[in-house]
Order: C-alpha cells, then structure tokens, then sequence
C-alpha cells in the first residue's frame, strides 16, 4: 500500500496541500449528570494522532472526517461529532473536522454523488477554522475501524485522488496480515463472545495457521452442545451444532472449558463442571478453565484474544475474562488484542500498557485474518496515484 511518505513525494511536498483524512472516531459515548454526551474511550482519536500530527507538521491542511454511530442516512444530534472535535483539538491541533459522515445517505450506499462531494469538499468541516477551500489535493485512509466497509468515504476517494494508508492503518494490517503467515510459533488464538456464528469463517481461518485454539465466551456452549453436554440455559445456536462437531472432528487442537461460572433460577452464582442442568445459564468460564487456558497462553510465542470469556460488565462473571487479560499482559509471547469488547475489558482492567497491539478495529480485524484482504486496503493498492 501508498505510504504517507509515498504520497508526500507524488505530490511534491505537502506544504499548503488540502488533505482528506478518513479516520475512525466511533468512540463510545455516555450521558453525563447533566445530560451532555462525553467521551467513554477516546482510544481511537488517540490512535489517529499521530498521522494527523505528520501531516500538519508538513504544512498540510488537513480535514479529518469519520463516522459515528448509525444514524440512518440523516442528521441526527444523538451522533453529532461535537464531543469529538473538543477531544480531537487536544489530540491533533489545527485539524478540522467534518460532521457525521453517516448523515448522508450516500456514504453507506457509496453513492458516486456523494464522493464527488467529498472529495471536493462541499460537505465541509463545521468543527475547527480551515485555511483555504475547494478541492481536498490528497487522501489518506487512517480508518482501519472501518476498512471492511466498502463505503464512500472508504473506497471512493482512492479512486479520484492520490492517496496513502495512514500510520494506523498501515500498523495494524502488517501486524493482523501478518498473523496469518508469519506469526512465531506456537501460535495460540482465544477466541470469546456471544455467537459461533459471528466467528465460524474466522475460526476456520485461524485453525488453518495457530497451534491452539481456546474457545470462551457463549459460543462455547455450542462446542458443549456438540460435545454432547448439558448446557441448561445458556447462550446455544442448535443451527451451527453440527459446524462445531466438524470442527472438534477434524484434529485440531481446540480449547474448552472445562467448568463454568452460572446462575441459577434463583439468581445465585455457581460453580459447575461442563454438565449445567436446566435453570441454570453459563455467563462465564471457571477457575479451572481460567488456570488452563493461562497455561496455552504461557506456551505461546504469539498470542491473539478477540472477545470476552463472560459477561464482564457484571463483576461477578468478569473473572474469567480478567484472567485471560492478565494471562496475556503476564506472557512472554507477542500479544495482540482484536479490538472491541476485549479492548475495553483490558481498558477496564488497566491492562492496556502491557498488550504488544491493541487493535482498534475488531470486526475489520476479524475479517481481514479471515480473507486476508479489506475494501479499504484493496482501494488504496488499486488507487491510480497521480
């Protein structure tokens, strides 16, 4: 992929050039006492710094634009981008910003309409003072959050402008790409979550390139199920049983619990083997479980977590998940979190310094250790540079 030094040199420097920065500021919000909107996790601002500080170091001016939420192709003030920019300024000075890019229609639809007004810079940028207008010269995707959408903002402007991956995007597709053929051996992968069917591509994937899979999470329960065990009330899809017999059949070394945390009818929290009877639903692995896959991460050279072992936004089902996250700050091995609810738990649990990678895109990561490939990185290799 065009790099940002790459893109520099077609443009012949960078100073007083326009330059359009795709990035991913889906951060998650939360309503203060008195009502406003404030930042939860400004992770993701935080991790666009430093291309947009390369780019206005160079004289560029640049305009940043990005999603949040889903607003359904109209202005909507629930997603307004305002609590953003007021981070962003910190982040970033000089930096403009352009409002909720999914206000239009035309950026999930990847309407050609849309791009032109992007591009062109009729959308403008409401939060910050731009020097100059007109058309953007240049544009770098800094989004990886969003590279496995083939939207407007993603795909389209490549094909009209010079552009470059950004420091963040270009980070995290060398260290996911490079996962699926270049990772140190033993290659271990912990997989959580809620559903086998959200995973099953990525699972086949990863089993075709790690040594040890360790299965958490609700979708463990399906594997049970195939198992032939009891799982009482938790979390099962009986559609994907027979995918997970396929998958415990063919040989590979996968992981599973082998007791789980519970709650039972009558509300109070228990510990059982594999076998839960009716009434009871598994909310998160065991003690016994947590040592034992402590253990597959010690053995590791690399290790890759994506998604929580339990519900560890209820502090008596986190202790699996903390375990995990403290297995892999503890390892020797090259560790990478796959963004999302894991991220956010080793936030929680102040564990973040001690991870090697921290990814901010967990559904785009998923994929591209999937496919091997995303819209956006596609775009910007296919991209005629002028």
């Amino acid at each position: 992929m065009p790099t940002l030094e790459d893109l520099e040199q077609r443009l012949g420097g960078l100073d007083g050039r326009r330059i359009l920065v795709r990035c991913d500021f889906n951060v998650p919000l939360r309503q203060t006492e008195a009502a406003q909107r404030e930042i939860a996790d400004d992770l993701r601002i935080r991790a666009a710094g430093e291309t947009l500080r390369w780019l206005t170091e160079r004289g560029a001016s640049v305009t940043a634009c990005s999603h949040l939420g889903r607003p359904d192709g109209k202005p909507d003030e629930r997603y307004s981008l305002a609590p953003v920019a007021d981070r962003l300024a910190a982040v970033a000075p000089g930096v403009c910003l352009a409002e909720n890019l999914r206000f239009h229609a035309g950026e999930a639809a990847n309407e050609p309409e849309f791009v032109e007004a992007l591009v062109t810079g009729v959308l403008g940028a409401p939060y910050g003072e731009q020097r100059g207008g007109g058309a953007f010269d240049g544009y770098v995707n800094d989004a990886f959050g969003a590279s496995h959408r083939a939207h407007g903002s993603i795909v389209g402007p490549p094909q009209r402008l010079p552009s470059a991956a950004g420091r963040l995007l270009q980070r995290e597709a060398e260290v996911l790409g490079g996962m699926r053929t270049g990772a140190r051996k033993p290659f271990v992968a912990v997989l959580g979550g809620a559903k086998i069917s959200d995973k099953l591509g990525v699972v086949e994937a990863l089993l075709s390139v790690v040594d040890r899979l360790a299965i958490g999470g609700g979708m463990c329960f399906t594997f049970l199920a195939a198992l032939g065990h009891r799982i009482g009330d938790s979390l099962c899809e009986p559609d994907r049983i027979e995918d997970c017999r396929r998958l415990l059949d063919s040989g590979a070394d996968i992981v599973l619990p082998s007791d789980i945390t519970a709650l039972d009818a009558g509300g109070t929290v228990r510990q059982m083997r594999r076998n839960i009877p009716d009434g009871c639903r598994g909310l998160d692995i065991g003690p016994g479980s947590a040592a034992e896959f402590d253990d597959v991460i010690a053995e590791a050279r690399t290790v890759f977590w994506n998604g929580p072992m339990g519900l560890f936004e209820d502090e008596r089902f986190a202790a699996g998940t903390r375990a995990v996250a403290q297995s892999m700050a503890d390892a020797r091995a090259f560790t990478v979190v796959g963004g999302g609810d894991s991220a956010a738990a080793v936030a929680q649990f102040g564990l973040g310094p001690y991870m090697d990678h921290i990814s901010t895109g967990g559904g785009a990561g998923l994929e591209l250790i999937e496919h091997g490939d995303l819209p956006g990185l596609a775009a910007l290799r296919n991209s005629p540079q002028q």
